[in-house]
């Protein structure tokens, strides 16, 4: 049997490793958790599937390692839910249209800036690759303006600022189980449901990038493309809050 046979395997493997995390973590829900909980989890899977939290996961993923993949995903999420527990947090005790118009402005725009950083990245050929080998292990990294951008610490910043405009569906959620009340636990089930769908979709990344050799040429294509999918969800968005 061929090296790649077992590498298949193993991805195999590995693929229905993770289904049995989900499968266990949906039964540890129905015996452990509160209706309200699971209805707050199943929301944190809904919101996650948005296009813009995908963008944002598929463009700090493209050339990275399983482990890399896997700590960004987190990262975003882990951002991503403290920013609206704060945000809950405030709102319940200042509830405001206007601050809630403010928070979707925000990601709206957070959104729209990284498309148009995207776009100019791209358009100014400022995308570099280099691989190499560490223990017979081969890395690659992605350079940006020929220095290492910050993945953690700006997908975090994404996460956080991303956060602000979830708000608004989470005050409906919660509304509709405890009365807009904000608990810890709630907060972690939130986070538990982005995480599924943002580990689920940075493991997919981290697939394609094993079996997709990338070029320059092709990193400047997907990430070109990313960033006008970022600037049409953002202006969007932005045309939505200013119409209501």
């Amino acid at each position: 049997m061929t090296p790649s046979y077992f590498k298949n395997l193993n991805i195999i493997v590995e693929i229905n490793a993770i289904f049995a995390i989900v499968h266990s973590l949906t039964k540890i829900g129905k015996l452990f958790m509160e209706y309200s909980l699971l209805i707050i989890l199943y929301y944190g899977i809904l919101h996650a599937m948005g296009p813009d939290h995908l963008s944002a996961i598929a463009l700090f993923s493209i050339g990275k390692n399983k482990k890399e993949t896997i700590t960004l995903s987190l990262l975003f999420a882990l951002g991503h839910g403290f920013m609206l527990y704060l945000m809950a947090l405030l709102i319940s005790h200042f509830a405001n249209d206007e601050l809630l118009a403010y928070g979707d402005v925000i990601s709206a725009a957070v959104i729209l800036i990284m498309g148009l950083y995207l776009v100019y990245l791209a358009l100014t050929d400022k995308i570099k690759i280099d691989r190499h080998e560490h223990k017979h292990e081969k890395h690659t990294h992605v350079y940006y303006k020929n220095a290492h951008l910050h993945d953690k610490s700006i997908l975090l910043s994404l996460g956080l600022l991303m956060g602000v405009g979830g708000i608004r569906g989470m005050l409906v959620t919660l509304s509709a189980v405890s009365n807009q009340t904000v608990g810890v636990e709630m907060i972690f089930a939130f986070v538990m449901g982005v995480s599924i769908v943002f580990l689920a979709f940075g493991y997919l990344i981290y697939l394609i990038n094993e079996r997709v050799a990338l070029s320059t040429k092709s990193l400047r294509y997907a990430i070109l493309s990313v960033g006008l999918f970022s600037i049409a969800i953002g202006g969007y968005n932005l045309s939505g809050v200013y119409a209501v």
